[in-house]
């Protein structure tokens, strides 16, 4: 499953891309994620859907308490990157 997210609040300078980034890895997942120069923060991840699922059902919870989440925007994508690993762009 390829996933496409935006995440919109307080998620930059708070170490909301490690926290993704090591959220990912404990579910196996595949990807990046980079900041916007608005504010937002984008990641395409894959996995398998039930890693996927609890990976976007967390990230809305937000990973710590720093993070503040006010919207996440996710769009499924039909084609697959066959990522190698998930990154910090």
């Amino acid at each position: 499953m390829n996933v496409h997210i935006i995440v919109s609040g307080r998620v930059q300078g708070v170490g909301f891309r490690f926290a993704a980034k090591q959220k990912a890895i404990d579910y196996d997942l595949k990807g990046w994620v980079r900041n916007l120069e608005d504010g937002r923060v984008e990641l395409e991840i894959e996995g398998t859907k039930a890693h996927t699922t609890a990976y976007i059902k967390q990230l809305k919870e937000g990973f710590h308490p720093l993070i503040r989440i006010d919207d996440v925007q996710v769009t499924v994508n039909e084609t697959h990157q066959h990522y190698k690993a998930f990154d910090i762009k």
